[in-house]
Formats: C-alpha cells, structure tokens, sequence
C-alpha cells in the first residue's frame, strides 16, 4: 500500500470517527478519530513510515487517551439518567387515590383506582364508600390495604374549590 493512502486513510477516518460521534455518543469514537487525526499529521511530516509502526501508535494512543481523558469528559458532559425504584409498594405507600366501589372491611369487595387500574381494596377501619379519598397503607398480595384520608389531607379537586369559594 502507497504510504500517502495510508496517510489520507488515518486522517481521513480520523474525520469521520469524530463525527460518527454525534449519531452514537459516548466519547470513544472522538477520542479514537483524535488519535487517528495525530497519527495522519505525523505520517504528512515522516514521523511514522512505517505502517505497522503507525498502526500501533494509533492503538497505543486511543488506548492512552481512552483511559486519560473519558473520565474527564463523562464528568464534564454527562448524558441523561435517572433513577426509579424498583420496589411498587415503596412507591405506592401513602398515595392518594379514589375508591371506585365501596371498601367493606368484611367482605374484602372494595376497589380503588390506582395509575389508572382498577385494584382489590381492604380498610382497617370500617366500611368506606365509592368516591372517597383513601390514602395507600400497604400492599398484601394483590389487595391494597388503605385508611381514609382526613379532610385537611384530601387533595381538593376542581369541584371542591369552587365549592369553598
């Protein structure tokens, strides 16, 4: 192979990795078109004739600035994350939510709506009928086990303000 291609495909490649950057981030692909671009520009001056010598040079350096630089860049230039619980019951616990069909303490047929499901309710403490505000306890089984949300708790709804003005 012509030493000039093997220049022009160093740098040229170089090119197309940095921008093969912006369609899948994550900083190796720069880094690797960095070294790629270095090796080209010492090739142009006859640092590296070799290809073999020029090849390894690029492997040394994308190795060398992987482990040196990405640290500094994902500190620097996060990407989006978050985190989520993966425990339901965690999340669940002292929601607020409407029962659809009145809760008998006796009969276990109560439901109530939760993310928009219809799920089996229980009370601990008596009866409590449909359209009332109920706060999530906990959950046994597939039944959630709820109590009556105090007035002042109760998060008002549209009727209910214009009701109190």
């Amino acid at each position: 192979m012509d030493g000039e291609i093997l220049t022009w495909i160093f740098l040229i490649g170089g090119i197309l990795l940095m921008v093969l950057e912006a369609v899948l981030p994550g900083g190796v692909a720069f880094l690797l078109g960095l070294s790629g671009i270095g090796v080209g520009i010492l090739r142009y001056f006859g640092f590296l004739e070799d290809p073999f010598t020029a090849t390894l040079v690029w492997l040394l350096s994308s190795t060398a600035l992987t482990i040196a630089i990405r640290p500094l860049i994902n500190k620097y230039f996060k990407g989006e994350s978050y985190t989520k619980l993966a425990d339901e019951d965690y999340e669940a616990m002292d929601k607020i939510v409407e029962v659809t069909e009145p809760i008998n303490d006796l009969t276990n047929d109560g439901r109530i709506r939760f993310q928009g499901i219809s799920w089996q309710a229980r009370s601990l403490e008596g009866e409590i009928p449909a359209g009332t505000q109920v706060r999530i306890k906990y959950r046994d089984n597939t039944t959630w086990i709820v109590e009556p949300v105090d007035e002042l708790d109760a998060p008002q709804t549209g009727n209910q303000l214009k009701e109190s003005n």
